[in-house]
């Protein structure tokens, strides 16, 4: 199985375009041992020809720009996607499905409540209705698995994940199964697992035991504490009331990761103001010690 890091940044990916915070300046400045990032995505596949992009980020043009064996190959029109899955409805995940429009219709595999929010509040199914249209297909909530026409030999499970819908999300205060899910992604040849979950606020007990089967572990490192955002007074919001998991702190990812055995451990998803985005940093340094990764744009893992 061969996985591409699109994207490892955040919501406004780093630096984002309008803060001021201390990794935003620095690495402005040349003063940061880091890099910058755009908007979280990955892509799947076995072949090196044929993918599986999950999750459409606003940055996608620039992301598929970087990474030429998805690129044109034949033909006067032609892609190396074969389908996209959306792991929720976030502006983040979802808006880059406009960049795709220029083709042939898009196979979009997400769940019904991600499909009512991209068809109500965030109507990107019905303008994309004009242009390329999209084939819809229904992804099971309960863990159940499913394979994806092109995409030889992978199966995936996806399982619903506590979380809130988007703000313009119909039911943004009422939760369903499948505003959010998390990904497995088997190969059916070897056995081996990713766990793929961005947005990860709870470690609920399937959500566990997905991890500990897993080779490689990619989840949600948004924050480094919980009170982040507040502390840089960017905020009044704290990391677990919107949905992550923070890496420090008891019941923190470090503490959930080192729980977990002998698999790859990836952070991705991380946002302008943590502080592990500087290479330098102690907290990259006790990242270091506990065997965990930091993902970055370009990042490729063989399993």
């Amino acid at each position: 199985m061969k996985i591409r890091v699109l994207g490892a940044g955040a919501g406004g990916g780093f630096p984002q375009w309008n803060c001021n915070c201390n990794n935003c300046r620095r690495i402005r400045r040349g003063e940061m041992n880091g890099k910058a990032r755009t908007q979280s995505s990955i892509a799947v596949g076995t072949d090196n020809r044929n993918w599986l992009l999950i999750n459409a980020s606003p940055d996608i043009r620039a992301q598929l720009e970087a990474f030429p064996a998805i690129q044109p190959q034949q033909g006067v029109r032609d892609t190396g996607i074969k389908a996209i899955l959306l792991i929720d409805s976030q502006i983040d995940h979802t808006t880059g499905l406009l960049m795709l429009r220029e083709g042939k219709p898009l196979d979009i595999y997400c769940t019904e409540m991600v499909r009512q929010d991209l068809t109500t509040g965030f109507p990107v199914f019905n303008m994309l209705s004009h242009y390329c249209t999209v084939n819809h297909h229904p992804v099971p909530t309960d863990g159940g698995s499913f394979t994806i026409p092109g995409i030889d030999d992978l199966r995936f499970y996806t399982q619903a994940l506590k979380s809130k819908a988007p703000p313009y999300s119909p039911h943004r205060y009422d939760p369903h199964e499948g505003d959010n899910i998390g990904l497995i992604v088997e190969q059916i040849s070897t056995g081996k697992k990713l766990f793929y979950s961005p947005g990860l606020g709870e470690i609920e007990p399937h959500v566990l035991e997905a991890m500990q089967a897993a080779a490689c572990v990619m989840v949600d490192g948004t924050f480094w504490t919980d009170d982040e955002m507040c502390a840089q007074r960017i905020s009044h919001k704290r990391a677990r009331e919107i949905g992550h998991l923070p890496q420090s702190g008891e019941g923190g990812m470090i503490e959930v990761l080192n729980g977990i055995g002998e698999a790859r451990k990836i952070l991705i998803h991380i946002n302008n103001t943590n502080p592990i985005l500087d290479e330098d940093s102690e907290q990259r340094k006790i990242l270091d010690a506990n065997g965990i990764e930091v993902a970055y744009d370009g990042l490729e893992i063989d399993l």
